[in-house]
C-alpha cells in the first residue's frame, strides 16, 4: 500500500480509529464480551445499558474520583456515533426501542488487538496440510480431463485400501499430543472467524439493501424498469461469489445429516483431555445458525421491499384513477348550467308514452293475525355425532415436536419436521404449524421458493378409505430462539 492510502485509513477507518480512542480498552473489553463473545446480534438499548452499568460499577473502584464518570447509555450514544462507526444505532421492524449491533469495523480491531497476545503454542503443521489439501481440491476440481480425474481417484483408493489392510491387522496411527493440539488451536481460530465474517456478509448485504430502498425512494421512471433493476440485483446477490457461498454454507447447517454430524465430532473433540477446551467451541455450530438467519434475514429485506414498492404503486395508481374521475365529475357540474357552444345536436329516436290507467290500483293487504301460542314440537332424533366428530389440533404436541428436533438458537425447514412427525390431522395440522406463537418460536415463510408437504386424510366410518393429499406451501422456515 502507498503512503497516501495508509495515512487515508489512519484517520478515516473506524477500526484504526478505536485503537487511537482513549476508551479503547473499556470499548474493546466490554462490547468483546457482550457481543462477540456471547454472539448476540441487534439487541435492545436498555439490555445493552445495563450490562455496561454492571461493567463500569466494577471498574469504578473509587467513587470519588471514577475512572469513567458518563452514564452508560451516554457512552453507547457515543461509540454508534456516525462519524465513530464502533455500533450501529437503529430501530428493528414493529419495534419503538433503539437497537445496538457491533460493526465489522469493531471485530477487526478486536481480532487484531486479540492476535498481539502471546501464544504458548503455535502450531503450523495443521496449517501446512489445510494449504495442500486446498491445492489438491482446486487442481482435481477443476480438471476436466476424465482420464487423470480417473487417475487421482484410484491413488486415492489404493491409499484408502492400505489404511483399511493396516487397520484390519491391528496398525493404527494415532495422532500424538502435538499434533491434536495443532489442529484443535486452527478449528478454534477457524470457528471464531467465520462468526467475524457473518457481520461483514450481513454489513455487505445491509449495505445493497441500502442501495435498494435509495433508488426506490428517488425513482422517477417506469415501475417496470425499477422491477427489472430491483430483481436483477437480487439475483446479482444470490449468483454472486459471496452470496453462493454463503447459501451453500447455509444449506450446510440446515441439513440434519450434517448438523447430527458436526454435533457428534464436537462432542468427542469436547471429550479429548490433551488440549485446553475452548468453551465456545462446544456450540459454535449453533452460533453459526443464529449469524447466518441474522444474514438471510437482511436478504429477505430486499425481497420485502419489493412486496412493499408493488402494493404503494397499486395504492398510487388507484388514487390516480379516483383523481380522475373525481376531475370528470368537476367538468361536468361546471358545464352543466352552460352548455358549450360547439357540439352536435341528436333527435331524440322516440317519444316516450306514460299512460296513468297502466299503474296499478291500491291493494289493501290483509290484517296480520299473531298466534302467540305455538304448538309444542315433537320430540326428534338428532343426530349429535357431529358434536363429537370436530378435529382438535393440539399445539401444544406441535411445539413440542419442534423442540424435539430443533435445538436452542438454531433453524429448521417444517418439510424436514414433517417427515420425523408425520401429519395425522390433515390440512389442520399444517395450519396449526404456521399457527404457533410461542415465545421461543417463529414462524417464517419465504415467498421466493416452495414446500411441499404429503399427507394422509383419514377415511370415514361409512367405509370411505383413506386418501393422499399434497399441500404446496411457501418455504416454511421454524426458528427456535
Amino acid at each position: 500500500m502507498e503512503f497516501d492510502a495508509i495515512d487515508a485509513l489512519r484517520d478515516r477507518h473506524p477500526a484504526w480509529r478505536l485503537l487511537r480512542a482513549a476508551n479503547a480498552p473499556l470499548i474493546l473489553s466490554f462490547l468483546g464480551d457482550f457481543f462477540v463473545e456471547g454472539n448476540r446480534g441487534a439487541t435492545a438499548a436498555g439490555e445493552v445499558a445495563s450490562a455496561l452499568d454492571d461493567a463500569l460499577y466494577a471498574l469504578n473502584a473509587d467513587p470519588d474520583d471514577p475512572r469513567f464518570p458518563k452514564a452508560p447509555l451516554a457512552y453507547l450514544e457515543d461509540w454508534a456515533a456516525p462519524e465513530v462507526g464502533w455500533l450501529r444505532r437503529f430501530y428493528p421492524p414493529a419495534s419503538d426501542e433503539i437497537h445496538y449491533e457491533v460493526t465489522p469495523a469493531f471485530e477487526k480491531a478486536l481480532a487484531w488487538v486479540e492476535s498481539l497476545r502471546t501464544r504458548s503454542f503455535v502450531g503450523t503443521e495443521s496449517r501446512l496440510h489445510t494449504v495442500v489439501e486446498l491445492l489438491s481440491q482446486i487442481v482435481h476440481g477443476s480438471e476436466t480431463d476424465p482420464e487423470k480425474r480417473l487417475v487421482e481417484l484410484r491413488r486415492r483408493r489404493d491409499e484408502l485400501d492400505r489404511e483399511i489392510a493396516a487397520a484390519e491387522a491391528g496398525e493404527i496411527r494415532l495422532l500424538d499430543a502435538t499434533g491434536v493440539r495443532d489442529r484443535y488451536q486452527q478449528v478454534a481460530a477457524t470457528a471464531r472467524e467465520l462468526l467475524s465474517d457473518f457481520r461483514e456478509v450481513e454489513e455487505n448485504f445491509r449495505g445493497l439493501d441500502r442501495q435498494a430502498r435509495e433508488k426506490i425512494a428517488t425513482w422517477d421512471g417506469s415501475k417496470g424498469e425499477l422491477l427489472a433493476d430491483l430483481v436483477g440485483s437480487r439475483a446479482d446477490i444470490s449468483a454472486s461469489d459471496q452470496g453462493r457461498s454463503f447459501q451453500a454454507f447455509h444449506d450446510f447447517l440446515l441439513s440434519e445429516v450434517r448438523q447430527d454430524e458436526l454435533s457428534t465430532l464436537l462432542m468427542r473433540v469436547s471429550a479429548l483431555e490433551l488440549v485446553i477446551q475452548d468453551p465456545r467451541l462446544r456450540t459454535i455450530h449453533h452460533d453459526w445458525s443464529e449469524a447466518a438467519e441474522r444474514a438471510q434475514r437482511t436478504v429477505r429485506q430486499i425481497s420485502e421491499q419489493l412486496r412493499r414498492f408493488l402494493d404503494d404503486q397499486v395504492w398510487l395508481e388507484n388514487r390516480r384513477v379516483l383523481d380522475l374521475v373525481r376531475a370528470v365529475e368537476t367538468t361536468a357540474l361546471t358545464v352543466r348550467e352552460r352548455p358549450p357552444e360547439f357540439g352536435l345536436a341528436v333527435d331524440e329516436p322516440g317519444v316516450q308514452i306514460a299512460l296513468p290507467f297502466d299503474r296499478p290500483l291500491y291493494d289493501a293487504r290483509p290484517a296480520s293475525q299473531v298466534e302467540s301460542l305455538v304448538p309444542p314440537v315433537p320430540d326428534e332424533d338428532l343426530d349429535t355425532g357431529l358434536l363429537f366428530a370436530q378435529t382438535f389440533v393440539d399445539q401444544a404436541r406441535l411445539a413440542e415436536n419442534i423442540r424435539t428436533l430443533v435445538p436452542p438458537r438454531s433453524s429448521a425447514l417444517l418439510s424436514d419436521i414433517v417427515q420425523f412427525f408425520p401429519i395425522e390431522q390433515g390440512a389442520a395440522e399444517i395450519i396449526g404449524y404456521l399457527a404457533l406463537q410461542d415465545d421461543d418460536l417463529q414462524v417464517d415463510l419465504d415467498d421466493s421458493d416452495e414446500t411441499l408437504l404429503d399427507y394422509t386424510v383419514p377415511g370415514d366410518e361409512d367405509g370411505t378409505a383413506s386418501r393422499r393429499r399434497r399441500a404446496r406451501l411457501p418455504k416454511v422456515t421454524v426458528t427456535r430462539r
